[in-house]
């Protein structure tokens, strides 16, 4: 009886290997590709065997760029350059990139001034560091029959959070509740 020998893996990838996203050099399928140079000038449509000839001739790398392009797009640069740039483009995006909450504030029907007062101002804040704010209104029992003043109530904190705010959801009901939710509104915001 044989013993079971798992197969050895020829190819040895280390993590950055296998996390490139790009293909380069003899790993490019295609037999003809447009050629770009490291300053973004047309070389030409090439045989791959001529892109890697001029590429190991500057001492750079071929690297695919645009595959589903007709014919596909390749550029002569150092990939190991090309991929710091990269990464340092999609770190700046992911810095700026600015992550949205939603913040709910609720109401009963037959809420009192002050405490709408305190509400909407909180909603200002929430507003103001970019968040969207969902206001409910939340109806028990017969209390749904009295609808319209929940809808007062809504228009009241629209109106109320106009200068920093859009409606991003119109007033509608979800089950009990009468909703709106509000978004930053960022021309209004810098005025």
């Amino acid at each position: 009886m044989k013993s079971f020998v798992p197969p050895q893996s020829t190819h040895h990838e280390s993590k950055k290997d296998s996390a490139r996203r790009h293909r380069i050099n003899t790993e490019i399928p295609w037999s003809e590709m447009r050629v770009l140079d490291e300053d973004n000038h047309v070389v030409g449509i090439l045989s791959r065997n001529h892109a890697l000839r001029i590429a190991e001739e500057r001492e750079l790398d071929l690297v695919e760029i645009a595959p589903q392009a007709q014919p596909p797009v390749c550029k002569i640069i150092d990939y190991g350059k090309f991929a710091y740039e990269q990464q340092k483009k999609e770190k700046q995006q992911r810095k700026t990139q600015q992550h949205q909450q939603m913040k709910e504030i609720r109401f009963k029907w037959r809420t009192d001034t002050h405490d709408f007062n305190f509400k909407a101002k909180h909603a200002r804040t929430f507003i103001l560091e970019g968040n969207k704010v969902k206001a409910s209104v939340m109806f028990r029992g017969r209390e749904i029959t009295h609808h319209e003043i929940g809808n007062e109530l809504l228009v009241k904190f629209i109106a109320a959070l106009d200068d920093v705010a859009k409606i991003d959801s119109p007033v509608k009901f979800e089950g009990r509740n009468l909703t709106v939710i509000m978004a930053p509104d960022k021309t209004k915001s810098k005025k």
